[in-house]
């Protein structure tokens, strides 16, 4: 379990949350593939982030309807 890895990914989503709120299926995808990419510029590899995350995808879309949700609302 990496706790490096949850850390990078919360603090990575935090970042890109606000500009991801509204975002469709194939953002979400894309989203997904630029965390890997900046988790493995830092020696992150997906393994870390998924262990204690769960899906990234998942994660990502979750995080983003919710922040949409609380937004509207």
């Amino acid at each position: 379990m990496s706790t490096r890895g949850t850390n990078f990914f919360h603090q990575w989503l935090t970042n890109i949350l606000p500009k991801a709120v509204g975002a469709d299926v194939i953002s979400v995808a894309e989203l997904t593939q630029k965390l890997f990419a900046d988790a493995k510029a830092l020696g992150i590899s997906s393994t870390e982030i998924e262990e204690e995350t769960g899906s990234a995808y998942e994660t990502i879309l979750d995080a983003i309807v919710h922040h949409d949700a609380g937004a509207a609302g």
